[in-house]
């Protein structure tokens, strides 16, 4: 089937654009409608050239973390074991999430399950936010008939890795904090102490035991190279953390 564009507001007024995929453009409109958008423009597109989304997610928005997809899990485990039809839970998730990140995902999700694909299909369009775990045991699910089983079996997974993650840095945040004193004691003493002792033993021009003057020449490169041992641990330490799944 061809492809169209689109441009729309959904319930809550705001902007989305993406590509469908359907008979016709009067076909698009109902898939819109039936999502809770309403069409301002549709046209004939060429196929999108990425599967992960048809929405645009844009830069600078809050990024999906792991506790959201933690809590998506149980509450689609909750919502199908209670009959809900998942078209209808995922819609009832995207009204009630505070990430609109997160919100688009969900939408773009709905929207390809309208076009006839597989949940997992669905979900592995956003590799970002579904390992390849999670798509794999949605897949389970749907051939075996016990999705909502698979989804609590998912909550628990997550919880377990989000509760190993907690101690792992409980258990690293004390050594952390006496690494980072000891390097900026280091600091201190050889760009403020150790140069006013220099000056001292320069007055005295006495041999130096060889220790000293090493400590002396390190002290010198750090005065001298500071700014660019900063930008390598700036390099090094302050990449951002990538997102938890």
């Amino acid at each position: 089937m061809p492809f169209f564009s689109y441009k729309g507001r959904d319930g809550r007024g705001e902007s989305v654009h993406g590509v469908l995929e359907g008979a016709d453009s009067g076909a698009i409109a109902s898939q819109l409608f039936g999502l809770g958008i309403t069409p301002l423009d549709i046209k004939p597109s060429a196929a999108p050239r990425t599967g992960n989304t048809n929405f645009s997610l844009g830069f600078g928005k809050k990024k999906v973390n792991h506790t959201e997809v933690l809590l998506f899990s149980r509450q689609m485990y909750t919502l199908l074991k209670a009959g809900v039809p998942i078209m209808g839970a995922l819609k009832g998730l995207e009204e009630s999430t505070e990430n609109p990140r997160f919100a688009e995902v969900v939408r773009d999700v709905r929207v390809s399950l309208d076009t006839g694909r597989e949940l997992s299909a669905s979900l592995a369009r956003h590799p970002e936010v579904f390992n390849p775990f999670y798509v794999a045991m949605i897949n389970v699910g749907e051939q075996t008939g016990n999705l909502e089983e698979v989804f609590l079996r998912l909550f628990h997974h997550l919880d377990f890795e989000k509760f190993m993650r907690d101690q792992v840095k409980a258990a690293i945040r004390y050594p952390s904090f006496v690494v980072a004193t000891m390097a900026i004691a280091i600091v201190i003493i050889n760009i403020w102490v150790i140069p006013a002792f220099a000056k001292v033993y320069e007055g005295f021009r006495a041999d130096l035991p060889a220790m000293t003057k090493l400590l002396i020449a390190f002290s010198d490169f750090m005065v001298s190279y500071w700014p660019f041992l900063l930008a390598a641990l700036i390099v090094l330490f302050g990449q951002p953390e990538l997102d938890e799944r």
